[in-house]
């Protein structure tokens, strides 16, 4: 239908109306993408929103609409639709939260484009992706894992060159405070910070404002916030765990953009390593299921947490970064190791995780069995100290449907 441009969203609702009653009969579906990015401050899209819906739509004796709103801008959608206390309370009849694919599906999206990748190459690649499906539309055929690394990232032509501003401008419309804290958590330490270090560290006021900005990083997936399951939630750690943000702090902005083939040059290196481990981690994190699956659990209830506590002068602190208490009377204490071989557990490290066990033992007040079990990319090298290791699970578990 041909029309002047509407000059208001009430104008916009009111031609939308007009032609659903001119459209033949039967169900009318609206589809309204990126809705996050129509709400400009002084537009009162919700507002016109409501009342279409609310006041018309509904009201329909035919009952034959069906409205479906989207957005990337997670915050937005989380705050003014999923939370609403306005018009749009109550409306919902569903949500579809749209998520990052596993190794698995990246594996077939791989197969999909002819791309010839080992698992140990969709690895590499899923821990600087994540499971996005944009980011992996970019590889290429006939090249390495590190070769289209370079070509995405740091050749003069990347088509990801700017990504990193991109993104965080995409989801967040005032992303500077988003981003002081997300560089606070970025040095890779892998045991987090306190909402207190971070206030600290990142010099933010603490109030709502603080609170809201660490909300919608979680929601995001941005962060992730952890407390022990036996210690009060003001003592919660936040941890970064988007893979691509962490590259961009460990990799990209290190580089500045100074060699084109950094990552190729720099395959081998110790920073490289480095990386290695921490992103391993947060791909082990995002495949629980998998691993639930590798030890046979799957139908068993669990409570999956993380465990921690600080030392003192008397006891060495410990970190568990993934906990999984069984309704079956056991435990599971999960380390998660990159190595490019059989992982060696070594007299040091065999000490780590007795001290580790011990310490869970005594401090926490979880009295059911527990069990070691190592997630690594090839299994265990077997010596006198891989025994205290009850169950081992690999990269293939972590393929796993």
């Amino acid at each position: 239908m041909k029309c002047a441009i509407p000059k208001t969203w009430i104008d916009a609702f009111e031609l939308l109306k007009q032609l659903i009653n001119d459209a033949p009969a039967g169900k009318k579906v609206l589809f309204i993408d990126e809705l996050p990015w129509m709400d400009t401050p002084k537009g009162n899209l919700i507002g016109a929103l409501e009342s279409f819906w609310n006041g018309w739509a509904t009201a329909r004796k035919e009952k034959d609409i069906v409205l479906i709103v989207c957005g990337s801008a997670t915050s937005w959608i989380s705050k003014k639709l999923l939370k609403d206390k306005g018009g749009l309370r109550g409306r919902l009849t569903s949500r579809i939260k749209v998520v990052p694919f596993t190794l698995h599906e990246c594996e077939l999206f791989a197969q999909g484009a002819n791309l010839v990748l080992a698992r140990k190459d969709i690895l590499e690649l899923y821990m600087i992706l994540g499971g996005i499906p944009y980011y992996w539309s970019f590889l290429k055929r006939g090249l390495s894992a590190a070769q289209n690394i370079d070509q995405m990232f740091f050749s003069e032509t990347a088509q990801l060159r700017d990504e990193f501003d991109a993104l965080y401008s995409v989801l967040f419309k005032s992303p500077k405070n988003h981003l002081k804290v997300i560089e606070c958590l970025s040095d890779g330490r892998k045991s987090g910070m306190t909402r207190d270090d971070i206030l600290r560290e990142s010099k933010l006021s603490d109030g709502g404002t603080f609170t809201t900005i660490l909300e919608e990083l979680e929601e995001c997936g941005f962060v992730r916030r952890f407390a022990s399951a036996d210690t009060a939630e003001t003592n919660a750690l936040y941890q970064l765990v988007d893979n691509y943000t962490l590259f961009y702090y460990l990799c990209i902005r290190k580089n500045a953009f100074s060699d084109e083939h950094y990552w190729s040059n720099t395959f081998t290196s110790s920073s490289h390593n480095t990386w290695k481990g921490y992103a391993f981690e947060r791909v082990c994190l995002q495949h629980i299921r998998q691993i639930k699956a590798a030890l046979g659990i799957s139908g068993v209830q669990t409570n999956v947490c993380s465990w921690f506590t600080k030392g003192t002068e008397n006891r060495r602190g410990a970190q568990i970064d993934l906990v999984i208490q069984r309704a079956d009377g056991f435990t599971d204490l999960c380390e998660m190791k990159h190595s490019t071989t059989a992982f060696t557990i070594d007299r040091d490290y065999a000490q780590d995780l007795e001290n580790k066990v011990n310490t869970y033992r005594h401090l926490s007040k979880d009295k059911r069995t527990v069990h070691m079990v190592m997630v690594t990319t090839n299994g265990i090298a077997r010596n006198s100290y891989m025994n205290m290791i009850q169950n081992e699970i690999t990269l293939d578990d972590l393929f796993a449907v």
